[in-house]
């Protein structure tokens, strides 16, 4: 102890490397003196597993975080459980393989993150491992942003089409079995892609018309319906909904007007009809300073296709509130022309979707802490969409797309 005592006192006169050493012999010294813990460590090898996914069911709803953070989250709405992420960025894309053997993920990077060399491409994703398998790069200037319709598949799931500005709008077809691009095609004027099969595309026009795009052939072939709305004066929400079965588009405008087409070679729109007054409401219109229930919210529609119905994001006030969350869900049966069914709900959701099983939920996702417009991920609830009773609630689960597997 003399010595230790000694070395106390010289302080800071002894060099820094010996007083490293006397330091380090006390604390081996203390060390040593210690008693033994109670226990002993394990010494069995600690083994690592990756868990799986079983193949996308209908139960199963995708959504995408938000502007805060990448990534779509997988939860099944049977039990409300946390299932994976996919990793897909801040503003990607997702396609889900209709047989559910892949995630597709269409994104943009830059080589040195905000600049550089722009690299746009497909990432393919096994759905049940959620290991990258690979990317097909894709030439030009993908056009993504979170939408339903950048970026779809064909019904067989064999090819991808996705939305391009570079600066002409444009298609770029994708061979998902070869994993290669295969052609651009020019789109003047259109987007908002829509499956159209046995033909190849539809799409909304800037003049009012939906496009049929024909890719059967060598060449191809488009064509336009009239002009059945106006994209200045009452706008269709990009969120169109597309009954397979039916070969059927369903597209609502700002003010509310319903609007309904046969798809194919060359596509028919039949004549629109009010949400409002299917609802026993005056008519929606343009007049400043009008308060009515309008639709609203960035993905305000949701179809249910089996049953015909049309799940509607409503809300008070004047025109051009399109993008005003909900206080309302209006349950619109598309054969009768009525809404069966008002369902208030809290929060002000402004994404709704609906499983497609035969007893379906409702997945809303409200603003949650912060709010939406703050960019932070939301709270997400799912509903009986018969009774509006909440079943379950994922908290922070995001502020983008909500998609659901068909």
């Amino acid at each position: 102890m003399k010595s230790a005592v000694h070395f106390r006192n010289l302080g800071t006169r002894l060099p820094a490397a010996i007083r490293l050493a006397c330091t380090t012999m006390l604390g081996a010294t203390a060390l040593a003196a210690m008693p033994a813990m109670a226990g002993t460590a394990s010494v069995e090898p600690e083994e690592s597993s990756v868990a799986t996914l079983a193949p996308p069911k209908p139960n199963w709803v995708y959504l995408q975080r938000g502007f805060v953070l990448p990534g779509t989250a997988i939860y099944d709405t049977a039990d409300g459980k946390y299932l994976a992420q996919i990793e897909t960025p801040i503003l990607g894309d997702l396609a889900i393989d209709p047989a559910g053997k892949y995630y597709y993920v269409a994104e943009t990077a830059w080589t040195r993150r905000l600049h550089g060399t722009r690299q746009d491409y497909i990432s393919v994703y096994d759905a049940t491992t959620l290991k990258l398998e690979g990317d097909i790069d894709i030439p030009g200037r993908i056009l993504v942003g979170s939408r339903e319709h950048n970026f779809i598949l064909s019904d067989d799931g064999k090819t991808g089409y996705i939305y391009d500005f570079s600066p002409i709008s444009s298609i770029n077809v994708v061979d998902l079995v070869k994993r290669k691009f295969v052609r651009n095609v020019e789109l003047p004027g259109c987007a908002d892609l829509i499956p159209n099969p046995g033909v190849g595309l539809a799409a909304l026009c800037s003049d009012g018309s939906l496009a049929s795009i024909n890719l059967t052939g060598g060449k191809t072939d488009i064509t336009r319906t009239d002009p059945f709305f106006s994209a200045t004066g009452d706008p269709i929400f990009d969120n169109v909904e597309f009954d397979q079965a039916k070969d059927e588009v369903v597209m609502v405008s700002y003010t509310g007007l319903v609007y309904t087409a046969k798809l194919g070679a060359k596509p028919t729109v039949s004549t629109p009809f009010s949400i409002q007054e299917a609802a026993g409401v005056r008519k929606g219109d343009t007049k400043p300073n009008d308060v009515n229930w309008y639709p609203g919210g960035a993905q305000p529609i949701a179809l249910h296709t089996a049953s015909g119905h049309l799940f509607v994001l409503m809300h008070t006030g004047e025109y051009w509130t399109h993008k005003r969350g909900a206080s309302e869900i209006w349950d619109l049966d598309l054969a009768s022309h009525k809404v069966v069914k008002r369902l208030p709900v809290e929060g002000e959701p402004n994404v709704i979707n609906i499983t497609q099983e035969a007893k379906p939920k409702l997945i809303v996702v409200g603003e949650g802490e912060g709010g939406s417009g703050a960019g932070l991920a939301g709270d997400a609830e799912v509903l009986d969409p018969a009774t509006g009773e909440v079943k379950y609630t994922f908290k922070g689960a995001g502020s983008g797309l909500i998609q659901v597997f068909h």
